[in-house]
Formats: C-alpha cells, structure tokens, sequence
C-alpha cells in the first residue's frame, strides 16, 4: 500500500510538474515580444489562408516565436475563422495576443484583390466595387475619360485592354471618392505598359495603328482560348482572314458590343445585326476597340503570331482545345466532329445553345 501511495503521489507530482511547466510555457508566449526594442514587419495573409499558414509565415517573419502556440491562442479565443485578408504592419515588439487582435480586428494597410484575365471594364469595375475599392459610376467616367486616356497614351475611346490583370495591393478609403476610381485605374494602366515593355519589338512602343491591331487582336485571342499553347496559332487564323479580306466572325467581339445586357445567348438575330460596331460578322476588318483586359500571353502571342494556312478553328468539345482547318471541307468535318462530341459530352441532356443558331465555330 505505501508502494502504491508513492507511485500515486510521484505520478501527481510529476504531472502538476507537466502543469506548471505548460503553463509557465504558455505564460511566457503570451507576455512576451518575439524583439525588443521590435521592428515593424509588413505581413500579407492571402484571401482563404489557413490558420496554420499564417501561424508559419508569422513564426518565418519573426512576429511570433511558435506557430503551433499561436494557433493554439487562435483557438482558445475562437479566431481561426476571423483572419482578414491584407497586407498588415505588424510589429515584432507585440505579443501574440496583440499580433491576432491585429488580424482579426485591425485595419490592413493594404487590401488585395485579383482581377482575372478576359475582363470587360465594366466587369472590373463591379469586382472593384464590390471589393469597396472604387464606385461604379466613377470607374466608368474615369475609363473613359478623355484627359486620362490622352495621359496614359491610349489611343482608343476607354481604356478597355489597358486595365491589367493581376493581383493588387491597394487602400481603402473611409469615404470613398473618384480620386480613388482615378488612382486605381492608373494604377492598373501603369501596370499594363510595365509589363508590356519588355515585348514590344525592337524595345519600343509600336506606333499608334500597329498598337491598335495588337491589343485589339490580344483580347480577341483572350477570349477565345484558355490554352496558352494555341494562342499564337489563334492570333495566327485571325491574322490570315485580314490578310485575305475575309470577316473575322467572332463571336466574343458581338458579345462585347451588346455589353452589360447580354443574357449569355447568342442568337442568329445578334449575328444579324449590323449596328452593332463590334459584330465581325457583319463588318469587315477590326472592331473599334479591344473587348477584354487580356495577359501578357494573349499580348505576345498578337505580336508574334504564328504562320500557317489555318483559317477555321472549331473547339474538340466545350472550353477545350481547338481543331485548326486550312479549308471550308476541312473545318465542316471538324464542326461534325464537334457536334458528335457535345452531344455525347452532354451525355442527352438539353443544351443551352440557341436554336436558331449553329454551335460556335470559327
């Protein structure tokens, strides 16, 4: 009995020892700074991160000394779901508790948001809105402002194909104005020649006309493909039908001349229509304008496109890769195949396409 009374009162011993040292543990990482005097870091938590990335990265920055005990504290005061996405000025000074109230109540210096490629501007604008980063009306006045235009050398009535995409940092305002549309939007225009400069041919800017056919051309091929393989061959169909005078016939530059309106069906009716500016079916040559802010992929590819016979294109099935036809036989083939291949990727069900109008082809 005294062996057993020894054991019991060694193992309570031994585990109020484990106790106090876990809490020793634990009172050390929330009263104490990682630095002293501490510095201030500038952190970036990324919209949809996991706790347990922004723990790591905190430990990795030196503003936290554990991730695992920072996720813990996290826990304890039912955080993990709370984290704002931004760019945060931090310090290494702060505790712990100071660092997560930081990320979950304070005010990033820096908001991010992603603007994908294949964007009209008044998408971007919307996406920007809603991200409260600019008011839609004062977006629109500014893209197509002609001061700003003749400021950023954009030779085309808005700045459609010059708001690039990419991921921004950018601030919030309390009360948000159009000094704030003005500055996002030459922001992103800024961004477009920056990345642009190091394609253009010869290191220059192209002249006025020849910069108008390839950002025209880089969103039409933007539009039409995702497959960064096939967009020199696109840009290369494209550049054959103006060489031989024929319609381009692109579906995405209708779409774009009926704008905000269009219902996501394109109808024989649309394709008819000769008011529409941007109907390539109807009128010859280039539209006005680019359609979409389209990537630097797109852009290359419209200043290099590739050389070949090809004149049609038609997709193997829905948003894949294209087959490229150098003659109407080759391409009506194509399109039977295609139509074989939707009615069997759909597997019978009804589809949505129009039908007064023939699958899209080009």
């Amino acid at each position: 009995m005294k062996r057993k009374r020894l054991l019991g009162s060694l193992f309570g011993l031994l585990l109020l020892s484990a106790c106090l040292w876990l809490a020793w543990q634990a009172n050390t990482f929330l009263t104490s700074a990682p630095e002293t005097p501490g510095k201030q870091v500038l952190f970036d938590v990324l919209p949809g991160a996991r706790l347990a990335q922004v723990a790591a990265a905190l430990e990795h920055k030196g503003c936290v000394t554990s991730a695992s005990k920072f996720r813990w504290l996290a826990h304890w005061k039912q955080c993990e779901n709370r984290l704002q996405a931004g760019r945060f000025a931090l310090n290494t000074g702060w505790t712990p508790d100071r660092v997560l109230h930081e990320l979950v109540n304070g005010r990033p210096v820096l908001f991010r948001v992603t603007v994908p490629e294949g964007l009209t501007w008044w998408q971007t604008a919307r996406l920007l809105e809603n991200a409260g980063f600019v008011h839609f009306e004062d977006f629109s006045q500014i893209v197509m402002d002609p001061d700003f235009l003749r400021h950023y050398g954009i030779p085309f009535a808005s700045a459609e194909g010059f708001l690039m995409p990419d991921t921004y940092l950018l601030p919030k305002k309390d009360v948000v104005d159009a000094s704030q549309a003005r500055a996002v939007a030459g922001r992103m225009v800024d961004n477009f020649w920056n990345r642009a400069a190091s394609l253009w041919p010869d290191g220059k800017v192209p002249g006025r006309d020849a910069l108008r056919t390839c950002t025209i051309l880089a969103s039409i091929v933007e539009k039409e493909t995702a497959v960064d393989a096939e967009r020199a061959r696109v840009a290369g169909v494209y550049r054959n039908r103006l060489d031989r005078g024929m319609l381009l016939q692109a579906d995405p530059t209708v779409i774009y001349g009926l704008g905000e309106n269009f219902d996501g069906n394109l109808r024989r009716s649309h394709l008819d229509d000769g008011k529409n500016p941007y109907n390539t079916y109807q009128r010859s040559g280039l539209p006005p304008g680019p359609i979409c802010s389209f990537g630097t992929a797109a852009l290359s590819a419209a200043l290099h496109p590739e050389a070949h016979k090809y004149l049609y294109f038609v997709a193997k099935v829905d948003g894949g890769e294209h087959v490229f036809s150098t003659n109407i036989e080759e391409h009506n083939r194509a399109v039977r195949r295609y139509l074989q291949n939707r009615r069997q990727w759909k597997n019978g069900q009804k589809t949505s396409q129009p039908s007064d109008l023939p699958a899209r082809v080009k």
